[in-house]
């Protein structure tokens, strides 16, 4: 928990100085540090498997499952789902002695489902804990969960068009050859390797969802005629 906490001063620090951090978390994450209500299709998002396991459970028609053979074709016997890491676990206290029948089926699902979308919610407490330590946490009410991400991450791909807006020029021109050719060949990278540049020049991976929170310019210096160099320009 100490660890999710610090995760938090991090991500409030990132939305603080305006500089995103690389993080790859489940899209519902970002809608409980929101308050947003999950419900099923978050699971379906992130656990595909799980969330057609406990749609064919209850949604039986046209599938020959009666009430007489469901013990024999639904290979659970008891109110046990398996946890995010793998795990079978019951999903209400005792659930492991509770059999899983035809009549409470439709009970079972809301309680499993249930049990998947808030087994994180104290990580997630330990999270808005740390951020809180930096930002008033009850604004991020006011956020969406696609907002938030992009304050705290900015952008996943590292754009030609974003790079040139945080680029500076000394003693050359956007329209020199060298220039040109520079661009013409970020236009060919990958946004992996685009990504790589940016942190050549910026020590960053991420850049800002809005150009105007980057405070930190690359600049370009012409040394001679035949070679020029890339450096950091700090604002």
């Amino acid at each position: 928990m100490v660890q999710f906490r610090f995760l938090g001063i991090l991500m409030a620090v990132a939305i603080r100085t305006k500089k995103p951090l690389d993080l790859h978390l489940a899209p519902w994450v970002w809608k409980q540090l929101c308050s947003i209500p999950l419900g099923a299709p978050d699971l379906e998002e992130v656990d595909l498997l799980t969330y057609r396991s406990l749609h064919g459970i209850l949604h039986l028609d046209n599938s020959g499952i009666t009430e007489d053979n469901f013990p024999v074709m639904i290979p659970l016997d008891s109110f046990m789902a398996h946890s995010a890491d793998g795990k079978l676990v019951p999903v209400v206290p005792g659930g492991q002695n509770i059999s899983l029948t035809f009549a409470n089926r439709s009970e079972y699902v809301e309680r499993a489902l249930e049990h998947r979308l808030h087994e994180m919610d104290s990580q997630v407490a330990a999270v808005r804990e740390g951020m809180s330590t930096i930002i008033p946490v009850p604004l991020l009410s006011l956020l969406t969960a696609r907002q938030l991400e992009q304050l705290v991450c900015g952008l996943p791909e590292v754009s030609v068009e974003m790079l040139k807006k945080v680029v500076r020029y000394r003693d050359i021109t956007d329209s020199h050859q060298l220039i040109v050719w520079l661009w013409q060949s970020l236009e060919e990278f990958t946004n992996e390797e685009r990504v790589l540049f940016l942190r050549f020049v910026s020590g960053r991976s991420r850049l800002p969802s809005n150009p105007a929170d980057i405070t930190q310019k690359f600049q370009i210096i012409k040394v001679d005629r035949v070679r020029m160099e890339v450096l950091i320009h700090l604002c």
